[in-house]
């Protein structure tokens, strides 16, 4: 890819972080009863593309907040025995009370995400 490709890239992708850091910050601030708005809500923000290049659709880089799961880590798996991302939504849908122990290609809920 040509540098002024990459650039105009970097410019959008640091405008899409800022947006999101807004977005947790105004939630964190805001307060519903004893708890803030960031933790009664869950936020994903994430790509359909692994390597855009190659537009491959695994190992696609993934953002959690909120929710009321443990946050402040970055979860990291094998890339060559991909871990399914549907884990992840089979969590979501336990925090909610919905007693659900697969969806789609998921295997049961993400590892290392825990509730608070």
């Amino acid at each position: 890819m040509a540098a002024d490709k990459l650039a105009q890239l970097k410019v959008i992708d640091e405008w899409h972080m800022k947006l999101l850091a807004d977005l947790f910050k105004g939630l964190k601030e805001t307060h519903e009863g004893d708890e803030t708005l960031l933790d009664r809500t869950m936020i994903l923000y994430g790509s359909n593309l692994g390597d855009a290049n190659a537009h491959s659709t695994t190992n696609l880089p993934t953002i959690f907040a909120g929710g009321g799961f443990r946050h402040g880590q970055h979860l990291a798996f094998d890339r060559e025995r991909n871990y399914p991302l549907p884990n992840l939504f089979v969590s979501v849908l336990q925090r909610m009370g919905i007693p659900e122990s697969s969806f789609a290609s998921g295997t049961g809920t993400m590892r290392g995400l825990e509730m608070t």
